[in-house]
């Protein structure tokens, strides 16, 4: 797989309904669900299951178990190094756990989803960019 044919992928996801948990082009996903469904497009099964999860589990745990599962399956990167292909997780908030991922698509855009809006690409804008917190490649990505 190659980092153009990662950011094709996750192109063709544009247009698909938020829906929290879910994780279906065309049908619904949720910024989480995006990249499980890159990852089983390239990788094939998921490498672990996903444990339910409200849109609030981030504050009401403190746990940063995004954080934790994709330094588990995914290589993490230094953020100023990621590259079109390349998974971003956000903090949305000082001291909050990291609770929101996207695909880079090119020079300063991602691709993701979020609450009220479809999978969409949009600019890294500073709102954005100030959040990062960690930055990953896909296993098996050919340079």
């Amino acid at each position: 797989m190659t980092r153009s044919e990662i950011v094709a992928a996750a192109r063709e996801w544009v247009g698909t309904p938020y829906q929290h948990q879910a994780s279906k082009r065309d049908v619904g996903t949720d910024c989480l669900g995006l990249i499980r469904g890159l990852w089983r497009h390239f990788l094939g099964a998921e490498p672990e299951e996903v444990p339910p999860y409200a849109p609030d589990w981030a504050e009401l745990t403190g746990d940063d178990v995004l954080l934790a599962a994709a330094r588990r399956n995914l290589i993490e990167i230094a953020p100023g190094s990621a590259r079109e292909g390349d998974v971003l997780l956000f903090r949305m908030g000082l001291g909050c756990p990291a609770k929101h991922c996207a695909v880079m698509s090119g020079e300063q855009r991602i691709i993701h989803a979020y609450w009220g809006r479809s999978v969409c690409e949009t600019r890294l804008v500073p709102w954005w960019s100030r959040r990062i917190v960690a930055a990953f490649s896909f296993p098996g990505l050919e340079d």
